[in-house]
C-alpha cells in the first residue's frame, strides 16, 4: 500500500557521470538528449520555418482545447497543496535541513532574492501591459457586466493581473521549491529534479526514468526563460529605440526587426555568459545588486510621480477583490459552445489565451525558479518557507501592477494619454507611458528615464539567462553546484539565444509561447508527482519519529553517515 512502509528514507542515489574528458561530471545520460532536442528545435524553425510555425500553432491549439482544465485544476491544486501544508501542524514545523539547521540568509535578503528570480523581467512588460489590457476586456466585459475601458471595470484589470500573477503562480515555484529542499537538505539527496520523486519510485531513479525526467525539466527550463527573454528581447529593442540606437531596430508597425532581434540577443546573450561563466559570485551577484537598486528606484518614481493615491485604491481594493473573487476563479474552467464569437466560445478563448498560458508558463518557469528557491531556503520550516513564497513576493508584484499599471490606467482615463498607452505595443508600454508622464515637463529627463529602464531591462535578462544556464548545467550535473566547465556554460548559451531568435523570427513572439506551451505539459505531470511524492515523505516521516526511526541527514558530512539503503520506500 501506498503509506505503508516505516523503513528508514532512502538517503544515496547515485548518478552515474562521466570521469574524464569533455563530459567530465556531467550526466551525459541527460546533458547529450537535452542538447539533441534543443538543437532539433532551432534546426527545425530555421530551416522549415512554415512546417515549424504550423506544426507549433496546431498542437499549441490541441494543447489549449484539450488541457486547459489540467492546466487549471493543477495550478490550483497546487495552491491548496501548499497552503495545506503550511496549516498542517506536523508539516508546518518540519525543517528544510536537520532540526538543527537555520536559515543562511535574513528575511530580507531571502525576500529580494526570491522575488528577482521568479519575476524579473516579466515585471517590467506586464506591469504595465496586462492592466491596461484588461481594462479594455477581461471575461466580466465579456458577459456584460462591465463596460471596456470605463471606470466601472478599472477595478476588473487588477482583479485579472492579480489572478495570474498572485498566490497560484508564486505556488507553482514553491511546488518545486519545497520538494526540492526537503530531499536534498533532509535526506542528503542530489540538488536535481528527480530526486524529489524518490518517495514515488525509489533508487529505479538512477536509471533511465531519472534521466528522462531531467531532461524534460531541462528542456522545459530552457523554453520557459525563452518565454521570459522573447518578451524582454522586444521590450529591449523598444527601448533602444526610444532612446535613439536606431530606426533599423524596428519595422514600420513598430515591431523588432531581425536586424533589431539579432542585435539585442548578441548584447543580451554575450553578456549572460560571460557573467555565467565569472560564478555566482562575481557577475551574477554583481547584477543582481543592480538590480535591486534600480528596481527600487524605477519603483519609487512610479509611487512619488504617478497616480499615488489611484495606484494606492487599486492596491488595496485590488487585492480585496482578488481574494474574495479568487476561490470562484481558481477552478473555473470556461467550456466553448462550438460556435464562433458566441459568449462561452470569447470567454474560453479569453481564458486560453491568458489564465492558461500563464499557468503554462510558471511550469515551465518552476524548474528553473524552484531549484534556486531551494538552495536559498535550506533552515527554514515548510510554514515559513510556504508563507515567505507565496504571500510576499505576489505582494510585491501587486504593489507593481497597482501603481504602474494604475498609473497607465489613470493617464488614459483622463485623456492625457489619448490612446497612445492602447496603442503601444506591450513592450513599449512602459515607455510610453513614462514619457507622457516627464517629457511635457523635461525631454531631456524623459529620455534619461528611458535609458534607466533599458539599462535595468538588460541587467534582468542577463541575469535570467546566466542563473538559468547555471540551473541547467546543475541538473546536467546530477545536482552538483560547483564550478563547469567553459564549453558547457557557452554551448547553453548560446542554444537559450539562438531558440529565442529562431522562434521570434520565425512566428513573433506567439511561436515562442507556442513551444513553451508545448514543453511545460510534460513537466506539469513531473510537478504533480512531486507533490504527491512530498506529501508521502511527511506522513511517513511522522511516523518514522514516532518509531524512533531518523528522519534526517547531515546534509555536509552525508558521505560519511548516507544510511546503507538504495531502496526503502519513502
Amino acid at each position: 500500500m501506498l503509506f505503508r512502509s516505516i523503513e528508514p528514507p532512502l538517503t544515496d542515489l547515485p548518478i552515474d557521470t562521466h570521469d574524464g574528458g569533455f563530459y567530465n561530471g556531467f550526466a551525459t545520460r541527460v546533458t547529450i538528449p537535452a542538447k539533441v532536442i534543443i538543437a532539433i528545435l532551432i534546426l527545425w524553425a530555421v530551416i522549415f520555418p512554415s512546417q515549424a510555425g504550423a506544426v507549433l500553432t496546431g498542437l499549441n491549439k490541441l494543447i489549449l482545447t484539450n488541457f486547459a482544465t489540467w492546466y487549471i485544476y493543477v495550478i490550483g491544486g497546487f495552491l491548496l497543496v501548499c497552503l495545506g501544508l503550511a496549516i498542517w501542524p506536523a508539516a508546518g514545523r518540519m525543517r528544510l535541513g536537520a532540526d538543527t539547521d537555520r536559515p543562511e540568509f535574513d528575511n530580507f535578503s531571502w525576500f529580494s532574492m526570491m522575488f528577482g528570480a521568479g519575476i524579473g523581467v516579466g515585471m517590467l512588460t506586464w506591469s504595465v501591459a496586462e492592466p491596461i489590457y484588461h481594462f479594455q476586456t477581461n471575461p466580466r466585459v465579456i458577459m456584460g457586466l462591465a463596460e471596456a475601458s470605463s471606470e466601472a471595470n478599472r477595478l476588473n484589470s487588477f482583479t485579472y493581473s492579480f489572478l495570474h500573477w498572485g498566490l497560484s503562480a508564486w505556488s507553482t515555484y514553491a511546488i518545486i521549491g519545497l520538494a526540492l529542499a526537503f530531499f536534498a537538505y533532509r535526506r542528503g539527496l542530489p540538488l536535481t529534479i528527480r530526486s524529489a520523486l524518490t518517495p514515488l519510485f525509489g533508487d529505479r531513479l538512477s536509471g533511465w526514468l531519472g534521466h528522462v525526467i531531467d531532461i524534460v525539466a531541462v528542456v522545459a527550463t530552457i523554453l520557459g526563460v525563452a518565454q521570459t527573454l522573447g518578451f524582454g528581447v522586444n521590450q529591449f529593442v523598444a527601448g533602444m529605440s526610444r532612446i535613439g540606437i536606431g530606426d533599423w531596430l524596428t519595422t514600420a508597425e513598430g515591431n523588432p526587426s531581425p536586424g533589431g532581434i539579432l542585435f539585442a540577443l548578441f548584447i543580451i546573450m554575450g553578456a549572460s555568459t560571460l557573467s555565467a561563466l565569472s560564478g555566482v559570485g562575481k557577475g551574477i551577484k554583481w547584477l543582481s545588486n543592480i538590480n535591486m537598486v534600480l528596481s527600487i528606484f524605477l519603483l519609487g518614481f512610479f509611487l512619488i510621480f504617478g497616480a499615488t493615491l489611484y495606484g494606492a485604491w487599486a492596491l488595496f481594493a485590488g487585492t480585496f477583490d482578488y481574494l474574495i473573487s479568487l476561490p470562484g476563479m481558481l477552478f473555473n474552467v470556461e467550456r466553448s459552445d462550438g460556435i464562433p464569437n458566441s459568449v462561452p466560445d470569447q470567454l474560453a478563448n479569453w481564458q486560453g489565451a491568458w489564465t492558461v498560458f500563464y499557468w503554462a508558463w510558471w511550469v515551465a518557469f518552476a524548474p528553473f525558479v524552484g531549484l534556486f528557491l531551494a538552495r536559498i531556503s535550506r533552515g527554514r520550516t515548510i510554514r515559513e518557507f510556504v508563507m515567505g513564497a507565496l504571500i510576499v513576493p505576489a505582494f510585491m508584484c501587486f504593489i507593481w501592477f497597482a501603481y504602474a499599471g494604475g498609473t497607465a490606467i489613470a493617464l488614459e482615463l483622463n485623456g492625457e494619454a489619448n490612446g497612445a498607452i492602447f496603442a503601444a505595443p506591450d513592450g513599449d508600454k512602459i515607455f510610453a507611458m513614462t514619457q507622457l508622464m516627464i517629457e511635457p515637463f523635461s525631454p531631456l529627463l524623459s529620455w534619461l528615464m528611458a535609458v534607466i529602464i533599458v539599462i535595468l531591462l538588460m541587467t534582468y535578462l542577463v541575469t535570467s539567462a546566466d542563473s538559468a544556464v547555471l540551473i541547467v548545467n546543475t541538473i546536467n550535473a546530477a545536482g552538483d553546484e560547483g564550478p563547469k566547465a567553459r564549453p558547457h556554460i557557452i554551448f547553453w548559451g548560446s542554444a537559450l539565444g539562438l531558440v529565442v531568435a529562431a522562434l521570434l523570427i520565425v512566428g513573433d513572439i506567439a511561436a515562442i509561447q507556442t513551444a513553451m506551451v508545448i514543453g511545460a505539459l510534460p513537466f506539469s505531470l513531473v510537478m504533480v508527482l512531486m507533490a504527491i511524492s512530498l506529501i508521502k515523505a511527511i506522513i511517513n516521516d511522522g511516523r518514522r519519529e514516532r518509531a524512533g526511526i531518523a528522519t534526517t541527514v547531515d546534509v555536509p558530512d552525508r558521505k560519511s553517515t548516507r544510511l546503507n539503503s538504495s531502496h526503502e520506500s519513502h
